[in-house]
């Protein structure tokens, strides 16, 4: 998952509702496969919990409070992934499908699978653009057969945008974000390459490589970009120039990583260990 428009985070002195929260919490723990993580336009933290790998109906959206304490917020998913916004509703990668949430926690399906050109195997993160199009990665197999990418339409239509068939490089995509409004930028979680992405061609040039298991994708202050490996529980720094550096390691599985406002303090659901970390980068 990445966010493609403005966030307000739960940080330090930021006012929500008009208090004032001096603090963050560092860790919040006793989550449920955590999978991606969303600062949404209400200022609330929304965390997709996948729950049992496999079992339709346990998954759900919780909402991180300013005190650290969890509140579950939609219910009924199966395998819930990314998350972005676009308008007032929450959108999610649920398995096989992707799901539109209201504010009051109800959702309904907006894309089904039977609207894809092929049958998803693992819809994984979403972002939207200004425009209202919702994108897509399917991982395929985690293996390297099967990735793709899709635009949604605002009324659900679907249309690939590449696979492995027109790009062998396309392996398991993963962490989306935009990157101007003719590209997206993409992270495999097979091959560990940083790609940019043409929308209307589909066209593929490499950004940076050695991510592992790429996962979450976002962009911080200046330009430079944060990358998660899910497989090595790792969090990278991709600077302009294409550099990467270690930034942090130690986590059991970094998920689909998200940014606060402040442009400088990454949250990381680290998944096997049910926990989602607060990352200051300086």
């Amino acid at each position: 998952m990445n966010i493609s428009m403005r966030c307000w985070l739960f940080a330090c002195g930021l006012m929500v509702g008009g208090l004032v929260y001096a603090d963050s919490p560092s860790v919040v723990t006793g989550l449920k496969n955590p999978e991606s993580v969303l600062v949404g336009p209400d200022g609330r933290i929304y965390v997709s919990e996948i729950g049992e790998f496999g079992t339709d109906g346990d998954g759900q959206i919780s909402v991180i409070r300013h005190d650290g304490k969890r509140q579950v917020f939609a219910i009924g998913m199966d395998d819930p992934k990314g998350l972005t916004v676009s308008g007032n509703s929450l959108y999610v990668a649920d398995k096989t499908r992707v799901l539109k949430i209201g504010k009051d926690g109800k959702w309904t399906v907006f894309a089904a699978a039977s609207a894809f050109p092929v049958m998803p195997q693992f819809l994984n993160d979403l972002v939207s653009d200004a425009a209202g199009n919702i994108y897509v990665s399917d991982t395929g197999d985690l293996k390297g057969m099967g990735g793709a990418v899709y635009r949604i339409s605002k009324n659900g239509r679907v249309k690939l945008i590449t696979n492995g068939d027109k790009d062998a490089r396309v392996l398991g995509p993963n962490g989306l974000i935009m990157d101007g409004p003719g590209h997206l930028l993409e992270v495999d979680f097979v091959s560990g390459t940083l790609y940019r992405i043409g929308i209307r061609n589909g066209d593929l040039e490499k950004v940076a490589e050695g991510f592992g298991g790429g996962d979450g994708l976002i962009r911080g202050a200046k330009g430079v970009l944060y990358v998660s490996d899910w497989k090595n529980g790792r969090v990278f720094v991709v600077s302009r120039q294409g550099e990467v550096t270690l930034l942090k390691d130690g986590y059991q599985s970094a998920a689909d990583i998200g940014m606060a406002r402040d442009g400088k303090t990454i949250l990381v659901p680290d998944m096997k260990a049910g926990e989602l970390h607060w990352l200051k980068t300086d």
